[in-house]
Formats: C-alpha cells, sequence, structure tokens
C-alpha cells in the first residue's frame, strides 16, 4: 500500500483596489486585494488544491464552489482546515508544504513568517514543514505588469493510522 502520496495546486486571482488583500491568512496593507469569491488568498487555494489532489478528492471548486453563497468572503483557512478533515476522513493527513508565490508588489518575505506559522497550525504541523518562497515575475506577462498574483503548492500527505503521532 502507498503509504505517501504528493499533490500538485495552482491558483492565480486578478488585483483589484478596494478589496483586502490577504495572504497565506495574513492581511497584508494594500491598496489592491485578490478578487475571489471567498477572501481570494492564491496561497491558501494552491496549498488545498495540492492536499486534495494527492489523494485524489478533487479540487477545491468541487468542495467550496464560486456559485454557494455560504463561502462568499470566507476565510481560506477555515477552508483549509475543512480541507484537512476531508483528508482526515479519508485516512490521510498533511506531511510537509512547499509553496510559491508570485507577486510584483507588495513586498512579501516580512509577512512569510507568519503565514508559515498560520499554515502550519492548521495543518497540525511544525512551522519548519511548511515552506514558502515568494517571488516576482520579472515584469513579464499579466502578473509582471502587477495585474495579479499566483501559487503553486505541492503537498506531501502520508496514510495516517488511527491513534499514530507522525
Amino acid at each position: 500500500m502507498n503509504k505517501q502520496r504528493i499533490g500538485l495546486g495552482y491558483d492565480v486571482h486578478r488585483l483589484r483596489v478596494g478589496r483586502r488583500l490577504i495572504l497565506g491568512g495574513v492581511h497584508i496593507s494594500s491598496p489592491q486585494g485578490l478578487v475571489g469569491h471567498s477572501d481570494g488568498d492564491v496561497l491558501i487555494h494552491a496549498v488545498m488544491d495540492a492536499l486534495l489532489g494527492a489523494v485524489g478528492l478533487g479540487d477545491i471548486g468541487t468542495h467550496f464552489p464560486p456559485s454557494d453563497p455560504a463561502y462568499k468572503d470566507a476565510s481560506s483557512l477555515t477552508l483549509l482546515k475543512r480541507v484537512v478533515e476531508l483528508l482526515e476522513q479519508a485516512g490521510w493527513a498533511p506531511r510537509q508544504i512547499s509553496a510559491v508565490l508570485v507577486a510584483e508588489r507588495p513586498r512579501l518575505s516580512p509577512y512569510v513568517p507568519q503565514m508559515r506559522q498560520n499554515l502550519a497550525q492548521v495543518l497540525g504541523r511544525p512551522a519548519e514543514d511548511v515552506s514558502i518562497q515568494v517571488t516576482t515575475h520579472e515584469g513579464l506577462g499579466a502578473l509582471g505588469r502587477g495585474e495579479g498574483m499566483a501559487s503553486w503548492a505541492t503537498a506531501l500527505v502520508y496514510k495516517s493510522e488511527p491513534g499514530a503521532k507522525s
């Protein structure tokens, strides 16, 4: 039996003046925020898709459809908690996350430690098991022009044994 699996997630959202910018569950002071049905947190959305994909449970659009008013402006940290519960119900648990966040501005590196802590807490893992790298698109394309932000994430999950600690 395969006791570990890897998943890949990706998300991208446009920026709009007047929206709050939330990344990794952290409110970041910015004149623009990400457009989305929920809070638009591209980092957490990519992590959720990576976790769901690792165990074959679909994607966030399947579990939290934008047509459902229950998820309007929802906290992505709350949605991530639900994804962890779905994994647990299927007998899986998160082990490690590695994510890349692409944004031209604002400068995000000062917020990374809190983002890591937020994700680690919800995932039930130490912060050292959550890696977040930030980069720019070097001025290329829509992301490079600052029209939006994107994130890629990989997730390592393991088959959990009832009552076992890893």
